[in-house]
């Protein structure tokens, strides 16, 4: 590939001297590299002459081959250096369904609208899987990271409530500590880790200290909405992050219990393949990421 980029400086200068000036290099390296090119090809591709330098005949024909070819190297490499700095092109981004719903739906549209270049794929499921594998530039998913050689950058922690309506409250009375739980009196709705396949544990955390309990449950749900559905028609208690029942607590229609233990966090991460020199389109969602979190 060099051979041929000195063979087009030179057409292109019309010498030696000054194709050696335009790509840096000493006259004897670009004279190297011409001869070199055509040992490789077997043909002689100038007429060199103390005044003046002109391709031959299998050089013409060799050039008008590659001139194309060049061309459109050069105009591969300018528009890679472009993405680099401009937000366009395809981005697919596995994201976490509970936190897309809440925080990235409502706003989406704003962010297409700043940048009408990006093709934005968005794939909504309950597990982080293979990212590279699976085609992904990018993901947004809740909850601790697992060995992985992706890059793993921490967004923001959220809290872990445990919550119930009024009326289940007042028909179960309201548990003091973590072990109220695991009595016959209460009902607890378990929720599946999807990288584990079993329920979440139930913790309580308070100054370093944690405390797992295992409280009775007839049953175990995997999406959020029906969890929700289910936690607001009063069956039970469950556990829960604070931006998924933000708006119910503020009405009054869930209630916080066991609130002295206050200190459970469950993380959003971003992940992506690689730190070195990632496209302004993945900076640009990350920064809009960044923009979302409370």
């Amino acid at each position: 590939m060099n051979g041929m980029r000195v063979l087009a400086a030179i057409v292109d200068s019309g010498s030696f001297v000054r194709a050696a000036e335009v790509l840096e290099m000493s006259q004897s390296g670009v004279s190297r590299a011409i001869a070199r090119l055509e040992a490789r090809l077997n043909i002689r591709l100038f007429d060199r002459t103390t005044r003046k330098v002109a391709l031959t005949d299998e050089g013409r024909r060799f050039y008008a081959q590659i001139g194309p070819l060049l061309a459109g190297l050069e105009e591969a490499v300018a528009s890679a250096g472009e993405g680099a700095v401009k937000v366009r092109g395809r981005l697919r981004v596995n994201v976490d369904p509970l936190w897309a719903r809440l925080l990235l739906g409502p706003r989406l549209g704003s962010f297409l609208k700043r940048h009408p270049e990006l093709e934005l794929d968005l794939v909504a499921r309950d597990h982080l899987g293979d990212l590279v594998g699976d085609g992904f530039d990018l993901a947004i998913r809740l909850g601790q990271p697992q060995s992985s050689s992706l890059i793993a950058r921490k967004l923001m922690d959220t809290r872990v409530l445990t919550v119930a309506t009024p009326g289940y409250l007042r028909k179960h009375g309201t548990p003091k500590k973590p072990a109220d739980l695991e009595s016959p009196g209460h009902t607890c709705i378990h929720f599946r880790n999807p990288a584990t396949g079993r329920p979440f544990d139930w913790e309580f955390h308070r100054g370093g200290k944690v405390t797992i309990v295992h409280p009775r449950s007839q049953v175990t749900l995997n999406e959020a909405g029906l969890m929700e559905s289910v936690l607001m028609s009063g069956y039970g208690l469950a556990q829960v992050i604070d931006i998924a029942v933000e708006p119910m607590l503020r009405s009054g229609a869930l209630v916080p219990v066991l609130t002295a233990w206050p200190d459970e966090r469950f993380p959003l991460y971003a992940y992506y393949p690689s730190r070195h020199h990632p496209p302004a389109k993945t900076l640009a969602f990350l920064e809009f990421v960044q923009s979302l979190l409370p």
